[in-house]
């Protein structure tokens, strides 16, 4: 008995023709733009924005002047765009190597280290003039100084060069809470300041969190980031310690900042959240779990959550007095 071959029969087929290396497939209008606003990295964009809006309704005591919070927010997308671009550029050498940030512009080649150059000086040179002619000088010097800082001084001294990188580099992340304020009062308080410095010890919380789930990536190029250089146990230690510094600077906004009720409810609510979730992480790391086992996500999603939230609330604080 001959047994039947449930495959279907051969047909005759023909190789498929191989690209012509001559011609060029020119990138879409669509995708030349996507490419270009990649390099401004939007989505930390928006978390400056949310530290500079809230801010702005603290100084105006209620509700600031439109035409202000729309210039302000427009210089600090450009401002903030200008200073991602420009780190994209000087970083597109580890940039390739690194799993998290392989896919972006320059490494997939989707625009060139010159043009991405250009674009990065364009708009932090609109950003200093729209700011300082529809918003006011000192704003303007403000957000320039903190690009100057951000690719200067983090970008190319400390972020390849000490463990210390993202605490001292992400000075520049806190200046949106003295925009936003200088952007009403033309001057500077104490109510910015004590913001500036919650964003400013937020900071390696919310960054180290997410290097113990890149650990490799940044290991593999150098970059000596806390969790590469540091057990997770001792990394976590430092997470908890600058997570109990920020939420007592987030409620000494509460005398400072003559707040209402809403501010400091919000900023008990919140710091105990969050000072929960970081005795999580250090309790995980005491029973040896690495890497992913950490679930260091956890902390780093709600750090997001717990910023916006927190200033969102010191916003709708003067509303409701």
């Amino acid at each position: 008995m001959t047994a039947v071959d449930p495959r279907p029969a051969a047909t005759t087929s023909y190789p498929a023709p191989l690209p012509d290396p001559s011609v060029v497939v020119s990138p879409s209008v669509r995708d030349v733009v996507k490419a270009y606003v990649g390099l401004t990295k939007p989505r930390i964009i928006e978390l400056l924005l949310i530290t500079t809006v809230p801010v702005m309704f603290l100084a105006a005591g209620g509700v600031p002047g439109l035409g202000v919070v729309a210039w302000t927010l427009i210089g600090g997308i450009l401002a903030s765009g200008s200073a991602n671009t420009i780190n994209c550029v000087l970083d597109r050498d580890i940039d390739e190597q690194m799993r998290r940030t392989r896919r972006r512009p320059l490494p997939r080649h989707a625009v060139s280290p010159r043009s991405a150059t250009v674009f990065g000086i364009v708009l932090g040179v609109l950003a200093t003039l729209e700011l300082g002619f529809f918003v006011n000088w000192l704003s303007s010097g403000l957000a320039l100084a903190a690009n100057l800082f951000y690719v200067f001084g983090y970008t190319m001294l400390l972020k390849r060069r000490t463990v210390q990188n993202i605490v001292w580099g992400g000075i520049a992340g806190c200046f949106p809470t003295l925009i936003g304020w200088t952007s009403v009062t033309n001057d500077l308080a104490w109510t910015p300041i004590v913001l500036f410095g919650v964003v400013f010890f937020w900071t390696p919380p919310h960054t180290w969190s997410l290097a113990m789930r890149y650990r490799e990536d940044y290991a593999s190029v150098d970059v000596p980031m806390l969790p590469v250089v540091a057990t997770p146990v001792a990394t976590a230690r430092q997470i908890m310690a600058y997570s109990v510094v920020m939420v007592v600077t987030s409620l000494a906004l509460w005398p400072v900042g003559d707040t209402g009720f809403v501010y400091p409810v919000a900023a008990v609510v919140l710091g105990v959240v969050f000072l929960r979730e970081a005795r999580n992480l250090l309790r995980r790391a005491h029973t040896g779990a690495e890497g992913a086992a950490l679930r260091p996500m956890r902390l780093f999603h709600f750090s997001n959550i717990y910023l916006a939230l927190l200033f969102i609330a010191a916003a709708i604080d003067p509303l409701l007095r």
